[in-house]
């Protein structure tokens, strides 16, 4: 995942070159879209709860028992210069208990539970889109997301 939202890249630039406060989300949830959110956070695209797969929610990638900071690796050098984080859970959504399949493209980082809402921070596409079928869990394993900055 290596794509700034607009609103984190004008956040970062107004912390660092202006002044100005970024006051970090005290949990990062993980939404998915039918399509590309874009920089502009298109919340059109993301999944929706009572459409298709009615028991559709933003994960939640942080532990009761843990901190933000336990919840993603520390930043370490990755390929071609980057610096890297990944989660440290296994992130699972509940199955689509819709009626029909949803097709899973894209995948972004917000600072809030509710669809829709809130600030998105990264978005990048699935390595290849998912077909969830009825009755489908999609699951991401510990180490699976990956924001990359360069």
């Amino acid at each position: 995942m290596s794509s700034f939202s607009d609103y984190l890249e004008t956040a970062i630039l107004n912390s660092s070159l202006r002044g100005g406060t970024f006051t970090e989300p005290g949990v990062i949830y993980v939404a998915l879209f039918t399509a590309d959110p874009t920089d502009a956070n298109v919340t059109a695209n993301e999944v929706q709860a009572g459409g298709t797969w009615t028991t559709y929610v933003r994960k939640n990638s942080v532990l009761a028992s843990e901190g933000l900071s336990g919840a993603w690796t520390a930043p370490s050098p990755g390929a071609e210069g980057a610096m890297v984080s990944s989660n440290e859970n296994v992130i699972t959504f509940p199955a689509n208990n819709g009626v029909a399949s949803v097709v899973v493209t894209h995948m972004g980082l917000y600072d809030n539970a509710t669809a829709g809402q809130g600030n998105l921070l990264y978005h990048a596409p699935l390595v290849a889109p998912k077909t969830l079928l009825t009755n489908d869990v999609l699951s991401f394993g510990t180490g699976s997301i990956t924001v990359s900055l360069k």
